[in-house]
């Protein structure tokens, strides 16, 4: 892509992404950098796993995604009697014609959300493993193509576990990034009350922008230029993780091509065409965390993995010392 295009589509991009971010703020206040790496999510054709307990807004924040860039959504509510075809599809047979018609599920939406997937059984979660994946589905030998842009936001519940099914490693490795809600400071949540006392936020939400928008910037973003050395920070990051003494699972070389992915997308945002080591540090831990597995001794110790990740960042070289790349705190 030509220079002068990259930029007028990334001055595009900027003002859209902030319509977008403010949109999803304005339902879901007090979280700072929540909108931020959701929609760095979406625009690196990714899928996010929200963990935190109940009430917080893990639903809200999806809804008010899919409503602000006018997507169609599709919710799943997760039990243990889930088959994968109500997740997928079904083909039924219509005596009038004598032939099998296909009846969509829920995963060709734009937006999916699953709600308390580790309520469902392995065998119901692996059904969302090809969709997102590969941007398809199959049903009866059929293959069929999911629309774009296509982002899949599970919801689990942290806490409750007798009776779920945790999310195995191969899935977890599947989402780009993990984010806990948490609980809003006492100024947002009286926000959330004077703005939610008479109406619904959502029901107000008005689209900012259009799928095929995002799904054009997600293409943009793929031109995003990233320097050997930034690559080569990524690489260090998570190649740290596989000899941490902490952990039992480092993270995958599909963790590295994510990460990448998602700080050009942060990069775009932020208005530059290019990726800052900053860009990949803000991003470590939801990129990261979620993919490693604690050894025993880490476990006991009440060490997290957001934890390692952290002290990896810390204590790994920043490009920027190396090559005079400027380094920023991320959200600044």
């Amino acid at each position: 892509m030509r220079s002068q295009d990259l930029a007028r589509g990334i001055a595009d991009l900027v003002g859209t992404t902030a319509k977008v971010r403010d949109a999803v703020e304005s339902v879901v206040a007090g979280r700072a950098g929540l909108a931020d790496v959701t929609v760095a999510v979406l625009l690196a054709e990714g899928h996010l796993l929200i963990e935190d307990v109940p009430g917080v807004g893990k639903t809200t924040l999806a809804k008010a995604l899919a409503r602000s860039i006018d997507c169609r959504v599709g919710r799943i509510q997760f039990t243990p009697d889930l088959l994968p075809s109500d997740l997928t599809g079904v083909n039924i047979f219509r005596s009038a014609t004598h032939d099998f018609e296909f009846r969509p599920g829920p995963v060709f939406n734009n937006v999916v959300i699953g709600d308390e997937i580790n309520r469902a059984s392995p065998k119901t979660q692996s059904a969302l493993l090809e969709c997102m994946e590969e941007g398809q589905t199959t049903v009866d030998g059929t293959t069929y193509s999911l629309p774009r842009p296509f982002l899949v936001v599970a919801t689990q519940n942290p806490v409750e576990m007798e009776g779920t099914y945790p999310l195995p490693e191969a899935q977890r490795d599947r989402f780009t990034a993990r984010l806990t809600v948490g609980y809003p400071d006492p100024d947002a949540e009286m926000t959330m009350l004077d703005r939610q006392e008479s109406a619904d936020p959502l029901a107000h939400l008005a689209p900012v922008t259009t799928g095929a928008d995002m799904a054009r910037f997600a293409t943009l973003v793929r031109s995003v230029h990233a320097a050997p050395a930034v690559k080569q920070y990524v690489l260090d990051l998570v190649g740290a993780t596989r000899s941490h003494a902490g952990l039992r699972l480092g993270a995958s070389p599909r963790a590295s091509l994510q990460l990448l992915r998602v700080a050009k997308a942060l990069a775009a945002m932020s208005g530059r065409e290019h990726v800052l080591p900053d860009d990949v540090q803000g991003l470590a831990v939801p990129v990261l965390a979620h993919r490693l597995i604690l050894s025993t001794e880490s476990r006991l110790a009440g060490t997290t993995a957001e934890d390692v990740v952290t002290e990896i960042v810390q204590r790994t070289g920043v490009p920027g010392a190396r090559t005079g790349m400027p380094v920023r705190p991320f959200g600044r």
